[in-house]
C-alpha cells in the first residue's frame, strides 16, 4: 500500500514505492470525478424536472446553485477535516454523504426536496474533494510520477465537468431526469468498497484541534459569497440586495483573516500564501476556472438554442473537446520537464486564449467544424496544459501537515474562480444579448462572453508569467 504522511512522518522521511499506488490514483480520481460531474449534469435535465416537480424558474436555479454554494463554502473545512482527521475517512465520509444524498435527491417528490438532496451532495462534495487531490499526491512519490499523477487527477476533473452535457442528456433521453442523480448510487457504492480496499489512513498535525471560529468564518464567507455570485444571474449585480450579501461575504472573509492572523492554531495559515507558487497558482487556478466552466455553459446552450442540436446531439458535440483536455492534462507531465512548469503554463493560457478568440467569431448559422470543434479543441487543450503545472506548483509547495488544507484551496480556486466566471459571464451575454433572444441576439451575446474569456485568460498568463517562480522548489514535500 501507498505510503503517506501520518502523526509521525517528518518531511525528510522518504515514501516507499508501492505496486498499488495507482489503484489509490484511480480510486481518488473516481470520487473526483462524480463531484465534477454533478457542477453541470443537472443543466440539460431542468426542463424536466420543472415539468415533473412544478418547480419554478427560482426553483430550477437553486437546483443549481445549492451544490455550487455548498460545495465551495464548505471545501477548506474539508481539506482542513482531512488533515486533522485523516485523509481516508473523510474520503469515504464524503462519498458516503454524496451518494446518499443522490438517493434523496432522485427520488424526490417535491421541488424543497430535490434542493434539499442536492445541498447535501454539496457537503459531501467538499468534504471528500480534497481528500483526492491529496491521496493522489500521497501515493507516489515527489518528481516525475507525482506530476502525472496530478495530471491524471487533473484531466478526470476536468473530463468530469466536460462530460456534464453528454451524460445527462444520455441519461434525460433513454431514462428520466431522476437518472442524472441516480446514476451516482452504482459508480459511489463501488468506488467506496475500493476506497475501504485500497486506500490507506493518513493524517498529520497530531494533537492539533479544529479552529472552529476560523471554520464558521470561512465556511460562512464562502457560502455567503458564493449566494451572491449565482443570485447575480437573476437579479444582476447591482441589485441591492445582491450588493449586501457580495459585500457581507467579503465582510465575513476579512474577519477569517484578522482572527487567523491571532490564532495560535489557525484553519488557514496566513504564512502559506507567502509561497510564491502556493498564492500565484491559486490565482492562476482561478482565472483559468473563470472560463472554462462559463466554455461549457454557453457551448451547450449555443448547440441548442441556436443551432438547434438535442440535448444528446450537444453532449455528443462537445466529447472532442472533453478529450482535448484530456489530451492536454497527459501531456504537461511531459512537456515540464522541458520548458519549466512556469513556461508550460503560460503557454497552455495562451493556447486557451487563441481558441476562446476563434469561437468569438461564432455565427448563428456556424458549422460544427468551425463554431464546435476547432475553437473547442483549441481552448480546453490549453486549459488541461495549463492547469496540471498550477496544481503541481502548489501542491508541491505545501508542508504534509497542511497537504489537504492546500489541496482544498486548490480545489476552491477552480470552483470559486467557475461560479464568479459564470456569473460574470451570464450576466454580460444577458446584456448583450436584450429583450429579444433570437439566435443571432443570442450568438452576440455568447460571443461577448468569449471575448471577455479571453482577455482573462491572457491577463491571466501575464500575470503566471512574472508572479510564478521560474522553477518548482528543490526540497520534496513527502505526502
Amino acid at each position: 500500500m501507498p505510503q503517506t504522511d501520518s502523526a509521525t512522518t517528518t518531511a525528510s522521511t522518504t515514501p516507499r514505492r508501492s505496486p498499488r499506488a495507482w489503484t489509490v490514483v484511480l480510486t481518488a480520481c473516481a470520487g473526483q470525478f462524480l463531484v465534477v460531474l454533478d457542477v453541470s449534469v443537472v443543466n440539460v435535465a431542468l426542463p424536466s424536472m420543472r415539468t415533473d416537480l412544478g418547480l419554478s424558474a427560482a426553483g430550477l436555479q437553486w437546483v443549481i446553485s445549492a451544490y455550487a454554494i455548498a460545495f465551495a463554502g464548505f471545501m477548506l473545512l474539508g481539506g482542513r477535516a482531512a488533515d486533522l482527521y485523516g485523509r481516508k475517512t473523510m474520503f469515504l465520509l464524503g462519498l458516503g454523504l454524496f451518494t446518499a444524498a443522490s438517493v434523496a435527491g432522485g427520488l424526490a417528490q417535491e421541488g424543497w426536496q430535490l434542493v434539499a438532496g442536492r445541498a447535501a451532495q454539496g457537503l459531501g462534495a467538499a468534504a471528500l474533494s480534497p481528500a483526492t487531490l491529496t491521496l493522489v499526491t500521497g501515493a507516489v512519490a515527489a518528481g516525475p510520477a507525482r506530476t502525472r499523477a496530478i495530471a491524471t487527477w487533473t484531466a478526470v476533473g476536468a473530463a468530469g465537468g466536460a462530460a456534464g452535457g453528454f451524460v445527462g442528456g444520455l441519461l434525460v433521453d433513454l431514462l428520466s431526469w431522476r437518472w442524472v442523480l441516480l446514476v451516482n448510487v452504482p459508480i459511489g457504492v463501488l468506488v467506496l468498497a475500493g476506497a475501504v480496499l485500497w486506500l490507506r489512513e493518513s493524517r498529520a498535525a497530531a494533537g492539533r484541534r479544529l479552529d472552529l471560529p476560523g471554520a464558521v468564518l470561512v465556511t460562512a464567507g464562502l457560502a455567503t459569497l458564493a449566494y451572491g455570485i449565482v443570485q447575480t444571474e437573476e437579479a444582476g449585480w447591482t441589485d441591492p440586495a445582491t450588493l449586501l450579501t457580495l459585500l457581507g461575504g467579503l465582510a465575513l472573509l476579512a474577519v477569517f483573516v484578522t482572527v487567523e492572523a491571532r490564532t495560535a492554531a489557525p484553519l488557514m495559515p496566513l504564512k502559506l500564501f507567502r509561497t510564491r507558487a502556493v498564492s500565484a497558482a491559486n490565482v492562476g487556478i482561478l482565472l483559468c476556472g473563470s472560463s472554462s466552466f462559463g466554455m461549457w455553459f454557453f457551448m451547450t446552450t449555443y448547440a441548442q438554442s441556436v443551432l438547434g442540436y438535442t440535448p444528446l446531439q450537444a453532449g455528443l458535440a462537445l466529447v472532442p473537446s472533453s478529450l482535448s483536455v484530456i489530451v492536454g492534462s497527459k501531456l504537461a507531465p511531459r512537456l515540464m520537464p522541458a520548458v519549466g512548469a512556469r513556461n508550460l503554463a503560460v503557454t497552455g493560457a495562451l493556447i486557451g486564449a487563441a481558441g476562446f478568440a476563434w469561437q468569438s467569431t461564432m455565427t448563428a448559422d456556424g458549422s460544427f467544424l468551425t463554431t464546435i470543434l476547432g475553437p473547442g479543441i483549441l481552448m480546453m487543450a490549453g486549459i488541461g496544459l495549463a492547469t496540471t503545472p498550477l496544481a503541481t506548483l502548489a501542491t508541491s509547495s505545501a508542508a504534509p501537515g497542511d497537504a489537504g488544507l492546500v489541496s482544498g484551496l486548490v480545489n476552491t480556486s477552480r470552483t470559486m474562480g467557475g461560479a464568479l466566471g459564470l456569473a460574470t459571464l451570464t450576466t454580460l451575454a444577458t446584456a448583450v444579448t436584450g429583450p429579444t433572444a433570437t439566435p443571432a441576439a443570442l450568438t452576440s451575446g455568447y460571443a461577448a462572453a468569449f471575448r471577455v474569456s479571453t482577455a482573462i485568460l491572457v491577463g491571466a498568463a501575464v500575470l503566471m508569467l512574472v508572479w510564478l517562480p521560474k522553477a518548482m522548489a528543490t526540497r520534496d514535500r513527502q505526502r
